[in-house]
């Protein structure tokens, strides 16, 4: 109908220049409206003694724009047009034929619905107006010599790389467009903002076909799975899982180790979302590597299963971590502290408690010269810990170097500081005007009073706590508030004055009737420091029943919070845990020496071993990791990891006769499983694509548009054209209408 009224059609009139073809002035044309209407007005102004001036001017408007309309005709209102002369120009045609492409419905696959659409009448109308160059394209394009001679399905969609190929080899021609037909599924992640600028800059129009359903009610995608690469043995450990879908409902998760089942729950899907995130946690066992896989049940009818599973793997390290807690006088917080990690394998808490001005008393020590002389004296004695717990000790107790290398255990070193509240502990022990004062999180108050009171207040978990992994006691979130909700009071306060900014309350004690800060923590540098202001959670323990475990589920969780993330001397990682459809891997490790200082000359050997390389002599060859340029204490080695499976490596750095260290690393590869999530038409790629390179979005529906839209290109050899527009038909009917409108209102109103 647009173009029986218009003679052209839409696509026509959005590329075109509206000129008037004559080249007679356009004031003269204004002019000769202006007399008409005068001459008009005039005429009309003799009648008034038939019509009313209201309807006078009516029919005046009307005749004024039949005139207006016929002027115009007569100075050739034209469209001018810029088109690609036929047949002296080239359309690159190119065909996703990634795996995800063999998706479809009603057994027809995307790939074989976009070759009919094509053949369907948009081949040959290309055919009849350019030179067709078809190209088929996964990892990376290749040139085809025709519509059914593509390649295997490929495991990666590269639709940045495959674009630049095509334009960079006919840049010698005349290349008009480029039809990428495509579900937009591109997993490379080059596809950026700088690669669709370099595309633009090819000057060519890139017109997007679009293919597949973006929305798959039936499918449902664990899209991401971020869990901790290493943890202490015995933890209770927190994974995030985000999960894609179409529509609301539930989906079950399961985390499995192996063929044990570590977590199961429902996960609800709200509506509206499309994608959601939730917290699953579970007890990550005993010391090894747990090579975990998080899953979801399938839909009813679901037909990809492939992207319900993602795997990771998580090191569990051998080596038992230290912590040194320092106490200053006998009472009963040090004793249940004790108590709560005596049978921890994965902690050592040695302790120094003061009984005499000048006399500690030791536990839980390695050797019998160990903490010999009280509170270690030098940098690398106390960097052998991995946490520090000082209780109401004062700062007078040390000297201003052993204060210093606290700062320094924090923010140089890594390790960790906790903070407890005592007669002698914090701002009453003179930790304020310390240089300890600024790793901590609150800012200690100048009282003239003492800051430590001996009074049985409640706890309160925070929204921060509900969320923490130190003051989670269970898993359920609303079971976990009923049980904090529950504990008893503490038998003591310390007012810790304001909480810095960057830090987080996850526990509060209610003072009075006023919120006071009891657990904060905050990163300082390297390391992480809690400050509790009490020495009283030992009521916890006293006033629950005897089978309740919630007083030693706290301490063992905070003592291991507290050495979880402190590094040792030498530390091996890769850039992620787990990869998929790549060959190599890329390890680094860092070596320190004992005050934590890089060692650039050390002899790094990395080993791998693991059920990818089983059977395969030259893969598990010890690999020697180079120094890194420009990074002291930095070293890498690059593995090719071809085949799927577990990789294992440890590092072990020398340096001359002495053993620095060793660490462990895991990593899962895996192939052919991009294409399998996030199989749904990504059409808002497709657009940006097309309208960055001034090409269209176009649906297979849609098709037959196109080869009238590519005429407009200006990129090849281009001519122009000026079309008519006086004889269009509308022209006509407007002028009929313009006169029978006249004279309808002439016999409605009576004749003039």
């Amino acid at each position: 109908m647009f173009e029986f009224l218009f003679k052209y059609s839409p696509t026509v009139f959005e590329n075109g220049e509206l000129v008037l073809a004559s080249g007679w002035p356009v004031w003269l044309l204004a002019a000769g409206v202006a007399a008409a209407a005068a001459a008009i007005g005039v005429s009309l102004s003799r009648r008034r003694d038939t019509l009313s001036v209201p309807r006078l001017a009516v029919i005046g408007l009307f005749q004024v724009a039949m005139v207006a309309v016929v002027l115009t005709l007569l100075w050739r209102p034209s469209l001018s047009t810029q088109t690609l002369r036929a047949q002296e120009n080239s359309v690159a045609l190119l065909l996703d034929t990634s795996a995800s492409m063999s998706y479809g419905e009603d057994g027809e696959s995307r790939l074989q619905q976009a070759v009919a659409a094509l053949e369907d009448g948009a081949l040959d109308d290309l055919a009849e107006l350019f030179e067709v160059r078809p190209y088929a394209f996964a990892g990376a394009s290749e040139a085809i010599d025709g519509l059914y001679d593509v390649p295997a399905p490929g495991d990666a969609t590269r639709i940045g790389s495959a674009l630049v190929d095509v334009l960079r080899e006919a840049r010698s021609s005349a290349l008009g467009a480029v039809v990428l037909i495509s579900d937009g599924a591109d997993n490379s992640g080059e596809l950026d903002a700088a690669r669709l600028a370099e595309i633009a800059g090819y000057g060519v129009p890139v017109h997007a076909v679009g293919v597949g359903r973006e929305s798959i009610p039936e499918d449902i995608e664990l899209e991401s799975v971020a869990v901790s690469d290493q943890v202490m043995p015995g933890s209770r450990i927190s994974a995030q899982v985000s999960i894609r879908y179409a529509e609301p409902g539930e989906a079950r998760l399961r985390v499995y180790d192996g063929d044990a089942v570590m977590a199961s729950e429902m996960v609800t899907l709200p509506a509206g979302a499309g994608i959601t995130t939730r917290w699953v946690e579970f007890d990550v066992g005993d010391a090894g590597v747990k090579d975990l896989r998080f899953s979801l049940d399938p839909l009813p009818g679901e037909g990809n299963v492939t992207n319900n599973t993602q795997y990771r793997t998580v090191v569990v390290p051998e080596a038992r971590r230290s912590i040194l807690y320092v106490e200053g006088e006998p009472r009963w917080e040090y004793k249940f502290i004790r108590r709560a990690v005596d049978e921890d394998a994965a902690v050592r808490l040695a302790s120094l408690l003061r009984t005499t001005p000048n006399k500690f008393y030791r536990q839980g020590i390695d050797s019998p010269d160990e903490l010999e002389g009280g509170f270690p004296g030098d940098r690398e004695t106390l960097f052998r810990y991995d946490g520090l717990v000082i209780g109401s000790f004062s700062a007078a107790g040390l000297t201003e170097e052993q204060q210093d290398n606290i700062r320094d255990f924090v923010s140089e070193r890594g390790g960790s500081l906790l903070m407890l509240g005592g007669r002698r502990g914090l701002a009453d022990g003179g930790w304020g005007n310390s240089v300890v004062a600024e790793v901590l999180p609150v800012q200690l108050p100048d009282l003239d009073a003492a800051s430590f009171m001996r009074v049985p207040v409640p706890v309160e978990l925070t929204a921060e706590g509900q969320e923490s992994l130190v003051t989670r006691l269970d898993a359920d979130r609303e079971t976990n508030s009923e049980l904090w909700l529950g504990m008893p009071d503490i038998a003591d306060f310390q007012y810790v004055g304001a909480v810095k900014p960057g830090a987080v309350t996850l526990l509060e004690a209610e003072v009075r009737g006023t919120a006071q800060p009891l657990l904060v923590h905050q990163r300082f540098g390297r390391g992480q420091v809690y400050v509790l202001a009490s020495g009283g959670t030992w009521r916890w323990q006293m006033q629950l029943p005897s089978e309740d475990q919630r007083h030693e589920t706290f301490w063992r969780q905070i003592l291991h919070a507290l050495v979880s993330a402190t590094p040792e001397r030498v530390v091996l990682t890769a850039e992620r845990p787990y990869y998929v459809d790549e060959d190599e891997v890329v390890l680094r490790a860092r070596v320190r020496d004992g005050g934590f200082e890089p060692i650039g000359d050390a002899s790094v050997e990395l080993s791998v071993s693991g059920d990818a390389i089983a059977g395969d002599p030259a893969a598990a060859e010890p690999l020697v990791m180079q120094p890194v340029a420009g990074e002291p204490g930095a070293y890498e080695a690059t593995v090719v990891a071809d085949a799927a499976g577990l990789y294992r490596f440890e590092a072990r750095a020398e340096l001359g006769e002495e053993t620095l260290g060793r660490a462990d690393y895991s990593v899962r590869r895996a192939t052919g499983i991009s294409e399998h999530f996030q199989i749904q038409q990504n059409r808002p790629l497709l657009e940006r694509l097309a309208s960055m390179t001034g090409g269209r979005y176009f649906t297979l529906g849609q098709l037959d548009e196109l080869p009238e839209t590519i005429q407009f290109s200006e990129a090849g050899i281009v001519e122009r054209e000026l079309l008519d527009l006086w004889n269009m038909p509308f022209v006509f009917l407007l002028l009929l209408l313009l006169k029978a409108g006249e004279w309808v209102l002439r016999l409605f109103w009576g004749r003039l």
